[in-house]
């Protein structure tokens, strides 16, 4: 894996979001550094461009275009700048599902912690996000999951914490259904759970987020027995 330890001052309650997705990126990337070797990148739903950041400084993409819809480009370019990084990343404002790109742009889209805000419905990678990407290129996906179905108790404490968002919680089989349900046989896809779970959601708990502290309760509760993070390996193959 690559020194995370050099973005430590970015784990703090200032910039995370949730469990710590410069960690989940590292270790997807770690496992697949040939989706990221040259071209350009899509860092899709990029929230304040930390991602950006790490993916050039530490991968060998020539490009990475940082879009997100909620966080303004004005305010990423700010931090990109401080990193001496104009040359490499380029911020945009942009929706997920409205990419303002030309087909096949991509040699790698990335996307950690954000794709199952808008693509657990159908043909969304099909249709929105495979268009943009080469032939022979990679999206690496990161989300949050589950081991295993809920029930009985255990699902009444997932519908406490998760209120209206729990439908985005999913199996890794599931996700790999959905991809592949919407490229037929454009793609290759590789699902696989995180190995870093405690390390990323301790990280979040310790950044002192009151949305953390909240968390940390419900995971001792008895969540963190049936949550994961999927990771997603899609290939375009034709």
């Amino acid at each position: 894996m690559k020194n995370i330890e050099n973005y430590k001052q970015y784990f703090t309650k200032e910039y995370m979001m949730g469990p710590n997705a410069l960690r989940l990126l590292d270790e997807i990337v770690s496992d697949h550094p040939q989706a990221v070797s040259e071209g350009s990148v899509l860092d899709l739903g990029c929230g304040a461009a930390l991602s950006s950041l790490f993916l050039a400084k530490e991968t060998t993409a020539d490009k990475v275009w940082a879009l997100d819809l909620w966080v303004s480009p004005t305010e990423n370019w700010k931090r990109i700048r401080e990193n001496g990084l104009e040359h490499k990343v380029i911020p945009i404002y942009g929706d997920a599902l409205k990419l303002p790109f030309a087909e096949e742009y991509f040699d790698a889209m990335i996307s950690v912690d954000t794709y199952h805000y808008f693509g657990c419905e159908e043909k969304v990678f099909g249709e929105k996000i495979l268009p943009f990407l080469k032939k022979g290129g990679y999206a690496l996906l990161v989300v949050p999951g589950l081991k295993e179905e809920p029930t009985g108790s255990m699902k009444e404490l997932m519908e406490e914490w998760a209120g209206e968002e729990i439908y985005m919680f999913r199996t890794k089989e599931w996700w790999a259904g959905h991809i592949a349900k919407s490229c037929e046989k454009q793609v290759e896809v590789e699902v696989y759970e995180s190995a870093i779970f405690d390390l990323v959601w301790q990280d979040w708990f310790d950044c002192g987020h009151e949305y953390g502290i909240k968390d940390e309760e419900f995971l001792q509760r008895g969540l963190k027995d049936i949550l994961n993070f999927v990771m997603i390996v899609v290939k375009r193959v034709e």
